[in-house]
């Protein structure tokens, strides 16, 4: 059997589109993989992870979840230990799973964040693996065009930036909204595509999935940040 790749998925954009390019690549994906933190995360993607396992449904891959429990990242001193130690779970589970199958690599969504894609190289590197980054250092603009234009249907599920209001919760990624952002981006210096925490996604639908999820929530706001409260999810 050919080499196998795992991607490292939260169901957000990024890490959803890095999945669809490889697909595109013609790399041979054959597991997602999540990292369910329970509390505040440096290094993953916390909102919304148990809706993986319908992406996973709808793409037609198998899931492997890893469940860290509390990475205690509230109470970190040092954001470089604090970042080592939570990837500690995560290459954990890749070198067990590379003891079942041949691992060619991994893909990854980070766009900027030197934090993140640093650790995950290193951590490829230490398990003789690749590592597919396709959004590495692309415009954030284009990247956001090139995801609608493909037929991805992406939702702000959190917000927490200045001019980031109410109404952008549940709210789809349009090149409308993008231009917003964009302005945004001038006033607050709000990343377009909130690479810095200012809002997280999750992929409703997509050209790599068979059925969209449909989300029924509510939305929670204080003050300054909000979420959407999920209260059922389904294929449709």
């Amino acid at each position: 059997m050919a080499s196998q790749w795992v991607s490292l998925f939260s169901g957000g954009k990024d890490s959803s589109w890095a999945l669809y390019r490889a697909l595109e690549e013609g790399l041979n994906v054959t597991h997602l993989l999540t990292v369910h933190p329970s509390d505040d995360s440096y290094m993953y993607h916390v909102p919304a992870t148990d809706l993986t396992a319908l992406a996973a449904e709808s793409i037609g891959v198998e899931l492997i979840d890893v469940h860290p429990g509390d990475l205690e990242a509230t109470d970190a001193t040092d954001s470089g230990e604090q970042g080592d130690a939570e990837l500690e779970p995560l290459e954990a589970a890749l070198s067990e799973l590379q003891s079942e199958i041949d691992l060619a690599g991994v893909t990854a969504g980070a766009i900027e964040s030197e934090f993140q894609t640093n650790r995950i190289q290193g951590m490829c590197d230490r398990l003789g693996i690749d590592l597919f980054a396709p959004l590495w250092q692309e415009d954030p603009r284009e990247l956001g065009e090139a995801m609608i234009d493909a037929g991805f249907e992406i939702m702000l599920i959190q917000v927490a930036a200045h001019g980031l209001d109410e109404s952008w919760l549940g709210r789809t990624l349009t090149s409308d909204a993008l231009d917003e952002l964009e302005e945004l981006n001038e006033k607050y210096g709000v990343h377009i595509l909130g690479e810095g925490g200012e809002f997280e996604t999750f992929v409703t639908d997509g050209p790599h999935m068979d059925r969209p999820i449909e989300l029924e929530y509510e939305t929670e706001w204080e003050g300054t940040r909000g979420r959407l409260r999920i209260t059922d999810a389904y294929l449709g």
